[in-house]
C-alpha cells in the first residue's frame, strides 16, 4: 500500500528558504519518477519539479533556478530544496509520481482520484 508523508513546510519570510522531503512507502518510489507539486485554494494542482529515476530533472518556469529537487532511492525519500521564497510560493506542497507522455514528453501528476499524501503547507510571507 502507498503512503506519502510530506514535510518541511512551515512559515518563512520572502527571501527565505526551506527544505521539503518526503518519505514513500510501498511500491511507488524506486520505479517512479518523482515530482513535487502545489495548489492553492480554487486552482489546480502544479507540478513544480520532477526527478527521474536516472536522476534527470526538470523544473516549472516558476521555481527554476531557485528550487533543487533529489531523491534518495536507498531511503526512498524525495527532497526539495527551495530557495529565495516568495509570497507565490505559498501553498500546499505534495509528492507523487509523475507520469511521461509520450506525445509531447511532459510530466504529469496523477489523477484526483489516486493516493495523496496530506502536503506540507509553505507560507511565505512577511
Amino acid at each position: 500500500q502507498v503512503q506519502l508523508v510530506e514535510s518541511g513546510g512551515g512559515l518563512v519570510q520572502p527571501g527565505g528558504s526551506l527544505k521539503l522531503s518526503c518519505t514513500a512507502s510501498g511500491n511507488i518510489f524506486s520505479i517512479n519518477p518523482m515530482a513535487w507539486y502545489r495548489q492553492t485554494p480554487g486552482k489546480q494542482r502544479e507540478l513544480v519539479a520532477v526527478v527521474s529515476t536516472g536522476g534527470y530533472t526538470r523544473y516549472a518556469d516558476s521555481v527554476k533556478g531557485r528550487s533543487t529537487i533529489s531523491r534518495d532511492d536507498a531511503w526512498n525519500t524525495l527532497y526539495l530544496q527551495m530557495n529565495s521564497l516568495r509570497p507565490d510560493d505559498t501553498a500546499l506542497y505534495f509528492c507523487n509520481k509523475a507520469l511521461l507522455s509520450y506525445v509531447d514528453g511532459t510530466y504529469y501528476g496523477p489523477g484526483e482520484d489516486d493516493y495523496w499524501g496530506q502536503g506540507t503547507q509553505v507560507t511565505v510571507s512577511s
